[in-house]
């Protein structure tokens, strides 16, 4: 019998996780009413030294929903969230839960070019951004349903001497203001969204019955093609998979927590593990606009976190940082990394200065997002993903005859069952039933499953590049890449950083007689594409290795830059 078929990982879970979870009716409005009846005086959010109480927050929250509901927003009506991590964030998110709308988020720093087809395909009327971003968004008036602005000033959300401070007529404090607000002409600012002009304070709003099956979460994802494609993820996708997470950690919840949020909110990792399981058990969210080591360090310094969810390149910037300064981080008790491989030695420098745990799991935009972890029981494996999450099933399917299961130890590709997988592309039918088996989500990834049911990935038949714990779709960057004049061909591809990441790259032919110029290059991809897409490195090639059909090989690609390379070093 495999280990898929006797569900052998069940034998690695600690005594506290279950190997079934009740899930009940619960929806992320019950998460958040419940958390506000539990722990309405407890810190929710904590932002360059200013505090403020779920009570605090609530009044916020219904606030804006009553200014939402008076801009005409309805159940199942899309709202697009472009914002850093900030305190209006998290009230700008659980306010379109609460009218039963659905949550579109966004990167702050992308292009107009960009956001354009995105705004296209879900058609929100109302987005609630960054005033830093509100001028690239007004370009989509034209173009895009979108009517309504709402612009955020994060000033608003510090203490009010570091807000009186940044208003000082110095030129270095103008910098400084200018990084984080800008005026934003033609918008409505978040100030009067929740003032009493506009929809009142909410409190007497009737709010809609929200199910398990109502999209909560929209979240754009790409594949080979490098289209984007709207990820649904219903309210009981995300429920289950935040209490998996609970049940995965020892303790987690059971004393107030203090969480650490670097991790950017508009990415599937960053929503699930701070925006709502930071509020399913009531813990207070540290929040970063920017996942910026002197920022990570001070709060180090004045607030230290309980639980530190995070990327490898992070714990490594943190522990780094922490031992030039002479900073101490004892008191993080737990720490979830995914995105890229865990180096053991990243491990083992961690627990040695927090006294807490680190480990990794695995996971994709479309399963809300983690299907599999480490145990937190000490019988974590470097080099693993770990085993499946309660009620979820991974099983690694022979390629060429997907209803077969590889005998353990052998690689295919990953197929998943569990509650936290979503519900489909946004206006995109066949992409949804490329995207399963059956009722087998496939992940594109290829990996290897042992005889006592730990999961190791192989590679990705998705050819995503991984970077700084972002997902880097090729296709997507060599298409802007092409429109360069001097370019007639690119392969975008990674090159392996030591941390496990990757730096995103571009391997181009050039037209007759143009020289390689890699800075002039980067400042044409700039103006197209968010910055940790732009390439790191342009490689000039005479040729690039294709198929019988005229189609870029990109693993063949990637081969031959390292030998290149190998050979210069």
């Amino acid at each position: 019998m495999s280990a898929y078929e006797s569900k052998a990982w069940l034998q690695h879970y600690g005594e506290w996780t279950p190997h079934h979870l009740d899930y009940g009716d619960t929806t992320l409005v019950d998460v958040y009413r419940d958390n506000l009846d539990k722990h309405s005086e407890r810190a929710a959010t904590w932002f360059f030294g200013r505090s403020q109480t779920y009570a605090e927050l609530d009044v916020q929250v219904r606030a804006a929903a009553a200014g939402l509901k008076a801009f005409g927003i309805r159940p199942g009506d899309k709202v697009a969230i472009v914002l850093p991590n900030c305190p209006q964030h998290l009230a700008a998110f659980y306010a379109v839960q609460l009218l039963g709308a659905t949550v579109v988020e966004h990167n702050p720093l992308y292009t107009a070019h960009e956001f354009e087809g995105l705004f296209a395909d879900h058609g929100a009327r109302v987005a609630i951004a960054w005033d830093k971003t509100a001028a690239t968004l007004e370009q989509l008036r034209a173009t895009t349903p979108l009517e309504t602005i709402i612009s955020v000033n994060m000033i608003e959300a510090m203490p009010r001497t570091k807000q009186l401070l940044l208003r000082l007529p110095l030129p270095p404090v103008t910098a400084k203001r200018e990084q984080l607000s800008v005026s934003a002409p033609n918008t409505v600012p978040w100030s009067a969204l929740i003032g009493a002009a506009i929809g009142g304070t909410g409190k007497e709003l009737e709010y809609p019955e929200v199910s398990r099956e109502d999209i909560a979460l929209i979240l754009y994802t790409s594949g080979t093609t490098g289209a984007p494609k709207g990820a649904m993820l219903s309210h009981g996708n995300l429920v289950s998979n935040l209490i998996q997470g609970k049940a995965w950690v020892p303790g987690l919840g059971d004393k107030p927590e203090r969480f650490l949020a670097a991790l950017p909110i508009f990415h599937a990792y960053g929503l699930t593990m701070l925006a709502t399981l930071g509020v399913y058990v009531g813990a207070e969210l540290v929040m970063l606009p920017a996942p910026q080591v002197p920022l990570i360090m001070d709060v180090m310094k004045k607030h230290t976190p309980t639980w530190v969810p995070g990327v490898p390149t992070l714990y490594e910037k943190i522990i780094a940082a922490a031992q030039e300064q002479g900073v101490a981080i004892e008191g993080i008790r737990n720490s979830f990394s995914g995105a890229a491989t865990l180096p053991v030695r990243t491990v083992e420098r961690w627990e040695e200065l927090s006294g807490g745990q680190l480990v990794e799991g695995y996971g994709l935009t479309e399963t809300s997002p983690v299907l599999a972890g480490n145990p937190m029981n000490g019988q974590r494996r470097p080099g693993y993903i770990g085993v499946p999450f309660s009620d979820t099933e991974i099983r690694i399917a022979n390629p060429d005859n997907l209803d077969e299961t590889m005998p353990d130890g052998q690689e295919g590709e990953l197929l998943v069952r569990g509650p936290q997988i979503f519900q489909g592309y946004l206006n995109n039918p066949e992409a949804t039933a490329a995207a399963f088996h059956k009722d087998w989500f496939r992940t594109g990834d290829m990996g290897v499953m042992e005889e006592d049911g730990f999961i190791r990935l192989v590679s990705r038949i998705k050819e995503i590049i991984i970077t700084g714990g972002f997902n880097v779709y090729p296709a997507e960057v060599e298409e802007t890449i092409m429109d360069h004049p001097d370019v007639v061909d690119v392969a975008v591809v990674g090159r392996p950083r030591a941390d496990g990441s990757e730096d995103v790259v571009a391997c181009v032919i050039l037209r007759d007689g143009a020289a390689l110029d890699p800075e002039g290059m980067k400042s044409f991809a700039r103006e197209r594409l968010t910055r940790y897409k732009v390439p790191r490195t342009f490689y000039h090639f005479e040729s690039l290795a294709k198929d019988q059909l005229g189609k870029i090989r990109r693993r063949e690609v990637q081969a031959d830059l390292l030998k290149l390379l190998e050979t210069r070093s």
